[in-house]
């Protein structure tokens, strides 16, 4: 029996306070975190951006976007990965109701 695969994207700010190579190593850290589980799709970064509110006194974030496929149970691992990782402000995962994949 194959395994269903579904397609998600997350987003996820970080500290914009943190240094470049932090930044880049948080990024590094979650994109091969869902390359071992699923497949990394399209990596967007979209930089350094004024948050709609502040959040902890902060007023940037840097936002990254991953487009990508998993099986049904690594999105929740992901999230509580996300929540329990020191530098991460927010993060959210959808899953995309009209694209699946087969592996």
């Amino acid at each position: 029996m194959e395994k269903l695969m579904n397609s998600y994207e997350t987003l996820f700010i970080i500290d914009a306070q943190l240094s470049e190579e932090e930044i880049k190593a948080l990024t590094e850290k979650f994109t091969t975190l869902i390359a071992e589980n699923g497949t990394v799709g399209e990596v967007n970064e979209w930089g350094k951006r004024r948050l709609a509110y502040p959040i902890n006194d902060k007023n940037e974030g840097y936002y990254v976007l991953v487009n990508f496929t998993a099986g049904a149970d690594f999105p929740a691992e992901l999230e509580r990965i996300f929540g329990i990782t020191e530098g991460i402000m927010r993060s959210i995962v959808i899953r995309h109701e009209d694209k699946k994949a087969e592996a």
